[in-house]
């Protein structure tokens, strides 16, 4: 009898404990998501309130502008349906780039860029444009460089697209688009990649990289993350809405971007060949 007792006594212990720890668990993830999720917000707060302020003067603060504001968008939706941390993470990730946006902007119209923003994955390990460059390629006048000006309106923070690295820089078009919108890029980018930036310094990638999306290992923290923005654009097809004509440099943000791999960016399907 004892030792059923004991037995019992000893099971009861075991199950207190195990429930004990479960909670102790589920309360912990609980508190790491919800600080995960105000880290976020505190980024994303900051995005919309230079969005709401600031109108562009030019094409290009104004292109870059109306990026800013898909991503505070795309952002609000993906924190607020975030249920993990890596979810929170994406989406102060997509806050980060807005601002970037938002600094870029700035400079744009001559403007103090405001203060240091923390770096997005794969930026560094990316590089930036250095110099001014000028390709035909597949029938259209594609340019880089480094400043905005009429022929190049369009802004990118840096950092990787599908897997494959876009330099930061002020670009006559968005090339990077169509990988954005399918998830993948076609064989041509290889090659206008090249033709761009080709003997570049300050780039961190050369053709051999871009076609299999690794890097020369230098940042190995930062190419771990590679996954992290490879799998954005399925996870941003929860922005909701239609980028409208963006693809014309219109700057048209409409409801906000669809991101996701069946996305619509209204006018990406004008850069084809990729």
């Amino acid at each position: 009898m004892e030792a059923l007792l004991l037995v019992v006594i000893v099971a009861a212990a075991v199950v207190y404990l195990v429930v004990r720890n479960q909670k102790n668990s589920a309360a912990a993830s609980a508190s790491t998501l919800a600080d995960a999720k105000a880290d976020a917000r505190q980024s994303i707060e900051r995005l919309g309130g230079q969005v709401y302020n600031l109108i562009g003067s030019d094409t290009a603060s104004k292109q870059a502008l109306a990026d800013a504001s898909e991503r505070n968008i795309a952002a609000g939706s993906q924190i607020d349906q975030a249920t993990t941390v890596q979810q929170a993470r994406l989406a102060k990730q997509t806050a980060l780039e807005g601002l970037y946006y938002i600094r870029a902007a700035r400079l744009a119209m001559g403007m103090d860029p405001g203060p240091e923003i923390q770096g997005i994955d794969g930026q560094k390990s990316a590089g930036e444009v250095t110099e001014d460059r000028k390709v035909d390629f597949e029938g259209r006048h594609v340019e880089a460089s480094p400043n905005p000006s009429d022929r190049t309106p369009n802004y990118y923070p840096g950092g990787r697209v599908a897997g494959r690295p876009v330099p930061a820089g002020w670009y006559s078009e968005p090339w990077w688009r169509p990988a954005l919108v399918a998830g993948a890029w076609g064989v041509g980018s290889m090659f206008l990649f090249s033709a761009m930036f080709s003997g570049m310094a300050g780039v961190g990638y050369g053709e051999q990289e871009f076609a299999s999306g690794t890097g020369d290992g230098s940042e190995g923290g930062d190419m771990g993350d590679a996954g992290d923005m490879g799998d954005a654009g399925g996870d941003m097809g929860d922005a909701g809405g239609d980028y409208g004509a963006m693809g014309d440099g219109s700057g048209d943000v409409g409801g906000g971007g669809d991101w996701g791999g069946g996305g619509d960016f209204g006018g990406g399907g004008d850069f084809g060949g990729f």
